[in-house]
């Protein structure tokens, strides 16, 4: 039994470990003295874009054409925040 308990606390530290290492280089900027995360700064502007994306969706008429808005749009906000991340901070 006590085999069993040594290596799960073998596979959490091991675990514990690599979680820890994956954070060790996290692509941050500095806003007014502040470090945020990449990923922050590509989500609010991913949103903005969306924004846009709606007005001229709306503004063409082909909003109704796009299916079901409730899957859409937080669709266009993955797609959006991804592609801004990989073409600027990769």
């Amino acid at each position: 039994m006590t085999s069993r308990r040594g290596q799960l606390l073998g596979c959490l530290a091991v675990a514990l470990v690599v979680a820890c290492a994956g954070c060790q280089r996290a692509p941050s900027i500095d806003v007014i003295g502040s470090f945020l995360p990449v990923w922050m700064l590509c989500l609010t502007v991913a949103v903005a874009l969306s924004f846009l994306v709606r007005y001229f969706l709306l503004r063409y008429h082909t909003e109704s054409e796009v299916g079901p808005l409730a899957l859409f749009y937080p669709c266009v906000v993955i797609l959006l925040t991804c592609t801004l991340w990989l073409v600027f901070f990769r």
